[in-house]
């Protein structure tokens, strides 16, 4: 089986906070568990290096747009692998195979018929003396009143063109843009209506996507779709491939959800393999990604692929809602927010991948504080899980001299644990990634109780060869444990796997060998709870700065 998994692509205009992750996490999660079982996967993203807000960030600091782009792609690529992101691919989209991919592609487009030129009005600065791209223009969203960029409102999710703000002003400058007639190309997005109403209804039918997926797609049938600028007068971007127009560049709202595709064929160069596999009608793929990005994977991305005869449409959209800090909305430009690089130098990376699945934005907004986080820790990670490694083999290497006892294990906890692989499998393969991890950490907490009522402190008195079985059968519970926590927290699995010289995870149950432990210690420590109110302060001083 052939399983694709695309992850948004981040701007690579400013470091990566906490609900960037929160909503890409997911994809390494799928990642990692098909691989486990066997699968044959492709697990790409990479950093959206063209488009507006790069621009922005480069005019502020006076600097060239590569300059910004190459700053925040390599700190991406270092937050993602110290988060043990296991991407095949992670690349940009200022590439010469990106730009080559999404040339062709737009030319099929337009060969296809579904691109066409137009002339319309597009917004203009008097003042700096250019066309402004739809994200220099603010204004007032016509559809719910918040503020809002020209291309998009991130309070109701409304798609929107420049022309369609109420008090309308220059990003550069803050003067009025005036308006004057300029040519572009255009997608027909409205050509696909009927194939989209009917596709979407399919996902809903079927459960495979999430359900504020079903519901924003949904509306913008109901609206009714209208075609949408495919060119735009941008300063950095892909060149659009016709004689004439080499000015303009590729809208970005078609040039980066191509990155998909273009990364399928850069791996498939670096790796001398074909992709073919991951674009057919009997592909398996998921598109993970935060709630604005809804209609770009669900109908544009959707209609693209069908607009030049591409049978892999997504089978699954993995969209969360928002996570929020300390009950307040995430905003970067008053730095309200938690810093990736920031709260690796501080937290074990699985730490921060449990904390994010276990409350994870999937059906509503959810909130991250330090009170929880640290709760979280000490209480899930090092109270249920960490104890119970830890008191198992403090107990071997105590009472047997650090061997793990060749012993009969549990007939009951053998079945429960077989049966865990396919609950928490299946819960996983439907998108419900918090619920796979609720229902792990279900099975560790009876683990603890089992070791409990068992009472093996007890039993090397008086029954030494039943506390031989309730020790293996812990171990049995720790070794199946790691494996099937590996995708949720790689890290910690990791190093189980050291300790009991398991030779390679998978996805069906494991009986650890009856080896000899060395060099235990604990999977986790325990945080201060002092730390809240230093994070708390550090938080507020750092928004007031």
């Amino acid at each position: 089986m052939s399983i694709f998994i695309g992850g948004a692509w981040p701007y690579a205009n400013g470091s990566l906070h906490l609900g960037h992750i929160a909503a890409l996490l997911p994809g390494d999660i799928l990642a990692r568990y098909f691989r486990l079982k066997g699968e044959d996967v492709l697990y790409v993203s990479g950093s959206d290096c063209n488009g507006t807000p790069i621009s922005i960030r480069a005019n502020k600091e006076g600097i060239a747009v590569k300059e910004v782009a190459d700053r925040y792609h390599a700190e991406f690529e270092s937050s993602f692998q110290r988060l043990g992101f296991s991407y095949d691919l992670y690349t940009r989209t200022d590439s010469g195979n990106h730009h080559q991919v999404v040339k062709e592609l737009f030319l099929k487009l337009f060969d296809n018929g579904f691109i066409y030129k137009k002339e319309i009005e597009q917004t203009y600065c008097e003042v700096d003396k250019q066309f402004l791209p739809d994200r220099y223009v603010e204004g007032k969203c016509p559809n719910c009143g918040s503020k809002a960029r020209g291309d998009q409102c991130d309070n109701c999710s409304k798609i929107l063109d420049p022309l369609d703000l109420i008090d309308r002003t220059c990003k550069l400058c803050g003067s009025e843009p005036t308006i004057r007639k300029t040519e572009h190309f255009y997608f027909a997005l409205s050509a696909f209506q009927e194939q989209l109403e009917n596709y979407v209804h399919e996902a809903k039918v079927n459960g495979l996507w999430r359900e504020n997926a079903i519901q924003l797609s949904e509306r913008y049938l109901k609206e009714g779709l209208l075609d949408r600028a495919a060119s735009r007068d941008l300063p950095n971007g892909v060149s659009i491939p016709v004689k004439g127009y080499e000015e303009k560049k590729v809208y970005v709202w078609i040039e980066a959800v191509a990155g998909y595709y273009s990364a399928s064929k850069e791996w498939e160069k670096k790796n001398k393999k074909e992709d073919k596999s991951f674009w057919t009608a009997e592909t398996i793929s998921y598109y993970v990604h935060g709630k604005d990005n809804i209609p770009f994977h669900s109908l544009i991305w959707s209609a693209i692929l069908l607009g030049i005869n591409n049978p892999a449409l997504p089978t699954h959209i993995i969209s969360n809602e928002y996570l929020t800090l300390e009950k307040r909305k995430l905003s970067t430009s008053q730095n309200w927010a938690v810093w990736i690089p920031d709260i690796l130098d501080k937290y074990h990376p699985d730490s921060l991948r449990y904390f994010l699945t276990i409350n994870a934005p999937e059906n509503r907004d959810t909130d991250f504080s330090w009170r929880e986080f640290i709760f979280s820790h000490n209480s899930e990670l090092l109270g249920a899980y960490g104890n119970l490694v830890n008191r198992t083999f403090k107990f071997i290497e105590k009472f047997f001299e650090g061997n793990i006892p060749a012993s009969n294990l549990s007939k009951e906890i053998i079945q429960q644990t077989e049966k865990l692989y396919e609950e928490v499998g299946k819960l996983l393969e439907d998108g419900q990634v918090k619920l796979a991890l609720e229902t792990i950490f279900l099975y560790i907490r009876k683990g603890n109780k089992y070791f409990d009522a068992q009472k093996p402190w007890v039993q090397i008195k008086e029954q030494e060869l039943y506390c031989k079985d309730t020790i293996a059968t812990c171990v049995y519970i720790i070794g199946n444990a790691a494996q099937i926590l590996s995708p949720f927290l790689p890290f910690s699995s990791e190093e189980v796997k050291t300790y009991l010289h398991i030779d390679e995870f998978s996805w069906q149950a494991i009986h650890p060998k009856p080896i000899q432990l060395q060099m235990i210690k604990p999977l986790f420590e325990r945080i201060d709870t002092s730390v809240i109110q230093e994070e708390l302060n550090l938080l507020r001083e750092n928004a007031e700065a």
